[in-house]
């Protein structure tokens, strides 16, 4: 039992250092990245699920295949959340011991200065005419903002050894901490943010975020319900475009106005110009402009004189011209019996032109300006299914009510703004103006900041990794062996130096070092020079 037992605890043990070993966060690190190709590459359901169901139409065979490993939910499949988690728990454990022995380095002293200094990578010595302890001062002259000690050697020599760039280490772990908090960001706003889609009119109309009901599409984090979202308004009063010659756009703007906080029991409205890459930040969340078309409104008349007005936005099915598609559905007035009424509703449903052009019959749009509008529509009169139960789109029709006869084709027709056709029992429907509508999206992510903050980090730490060198210098001075008492000090000094990286350009700062403390820089004099040249030794 024992030796089970401490076969059981090696085995754990030898895993956790294995997990916890920088080689292993790297590998996770890599295996995370590869892991978000799927979801960048193949359509998410949490994302565009209509994509997702053309992608099972193409792709027959494959898409089940993919549907099984979680590809088309990449981001909250099991694997996908269990690399993430290795990812966290390895960083963690291979940093905190890394601080630990950095710290222990930090209050460290620097190492003795090697007994053979000239066996360094870079080593200097000269013979100065100056004693010892006037070297020593210029060495430490020479290396402050340096962490140094000086030691006494015996026989009136003296040492000092000096580091520099502990930063590269800190650099080091401010990246990998900053990394952990990057993850923890992104994982924090799945968990806690949301993001939606809605369409709103430029006529007035007005948009609060009180509940998921109100959104075209919502997308929630897996710790939001939909009840407590950030409570704001927002009025759409206008739109304005821009287009050059060929059509593109060069421009566009929306004129709204919003409250939140105290200006919703103050009922207080600020204007704001809403534009492309100018998001409108209140309440905690931020509000984009994502596009933009048109809805056109009909005004249908019943036979006992009762007017119904619909404005309802088309999707925009060729973005260049702005032609668009839709359907503008119709309850008629006055009709108490529910079977009556579920054969009396009408759909006005077709094409959109904001700049007609014909080809015989068939509509086209030349421009996506609203220059010279027309519709061609169908009239269908029927069930539309809107009592089924069944959610169905806002643009179109539920097709098993016409397959079934339910709903029927009762006119066909071209109409150009303030035309009108009529039907066999006497209503009519007429085409009486054209709104814009602009299409939003509302997102929310508390750690926002955080994220923002931690990629700084991340940037900083790695550039101050790269940038700093780690090395050490070593100055020692020993009194000449043949000097006398009587005469002019002299000492021979060795300046040696060790990178503690392979980074380039250390061979020219400790030229420049040893220059300064050995006295054979600019500043020194010619006959200096040529009294010590000789006894001067090199290895750099």
């Amino acid at each position: 039992m024992r030796g089970h037992l401490t076969t059981t605890l090696a085995f754990l043990r030898n895993t956790w250092r294995g997990l916890t070993s920088m080689r292993t966060a790297l590998v996770l690190l890599f295996l995370l990245a590869l892991a978000a190709l799927p979801g960048a590459l193949i359509p998410q359901r949490s994302l565009n699920a209509a994509e997702v169901e053309e992608y099972f139409a193409e792709y027959p065979t494959l898409a089940p295949i993919l549907d099984k490993v979680g590809a088309f939910e990449v981001f909250s499949s099991v694997w996908f959340a269990s690399i993430y988690v290795l990812l966290f728990i390895s960083l963690i454990g291979c940093l905190l011991p890394r601080c630990y022995e950095y710290y222990k380095q930090w209050r460290s002293k620097p190492v003795r200065t090697p007994r053979n200094l000239s066996r360094l990578p870079h080593h200097e010595r000269a013979t100065l005419d100056s004693s010892v302890d006037e070297v020593m001062a210029a060495a430490r002259t020479r290396l402050r903002g340096w962490r140094t000690v000086e030691r006494e050697e015996g026989d009136g020599a003296k040492s000092i050894s000096a580091e520099r760039g502990f930063l590269r280490e800190i650099g080091n772990l401010v990246f990998h901490f900053a990394l952990v908090g990057l993850l923890v960001g992104v994982a924090g706003g799945k968990l806690y943010g949301y993001e939606g889609q809605v369409i709103v009119v430029a006529d007035g109309s007005e948009f609060c975020n009180s509940g998921t009901y109100n959104y075209d599409s919502f997308r929630a984090g897996l710790n939001v319900d939909g009840t407590q979202l950030s409570p704001f308004c927002l009025r759409v009063d206008g739109f304005d475009i821009d287009y050059r010659p060929n059509g593109q756009v060069a421009d566009y703007r929306v004129h709204t106005q919003y409250q939140s906080g105290d200006d919703l029991a103050n009922d207080t409205w600020r204007p704001y110009l809403l534009q492309m890459n100018h998001p409108l930040r209140t309440a905690g969340d931020r509000i984009y402009l994502t596009g933009n078309g048109y809805a056109p409104r009909f005004t249908v008349t019943f036979p006992d004189g009762q007017q119904r007005t619909g404005v309802i936005q088309w999707q925009p099915a060729d973005p260049a011209t702005m032609l668009s598609q839709g359907a503008t559905k119709f309850d008629p007035p006055g009709v108490q019996d529910e079977a009556e009424r579920r054969q009396k509703q009408l759909a006005v449903t077709g094409l959109f032109a904001p700049t007609a052009s014909f080809d015989g019959a068939v509509l086209s749009s030349r421009f996506p300006d609203l220059l010279d509008p027309a519709v061609a529509v169908d009239v269908l009169r029927g069930d539309l299914g809107l009592d089924s139960g069944r959610g169905q789109s806002i643009f179109g029709v539920d097709q098993s009510m016409v397959e079934q006869g339910r709903l029927q084709r009762v006119a066909r027709e071209n109409l150009r703004l303030g035309e009108e056709l009529r039907l066999d029992d006497g209503t009519t429907v007429r085409f009486d103006g054209v709104e814009r509508w602009a299409n939003f999206q509302v997102s929310h992510d508390p750690f926002q900041s955080w994220v923002l903050v931690f990629a700084v980090l991340v940037i900083f730490g790695i550039s101050t990794s790269l940038m700093v060198k780690r090395r050490r210098v070593w100055v020692r001075a020993v009194p000449h062996p043949d000097q006398d008492g009587a005469g002019p000090a002299r000492t021979v000094v060795e300046v040696g130096g060790l990178a503690r990286t392979d980074q380039a350009g250390y061979g020219e700062e400790f030229t420049r070092l040893a220059a300064d403390v050995l006295g054979t820089g600019a500043d020194r004099s010619p006959e200096s020079r040529a009294a010590s040249g000789p006894a001067r030794e090199r290895k750099n």
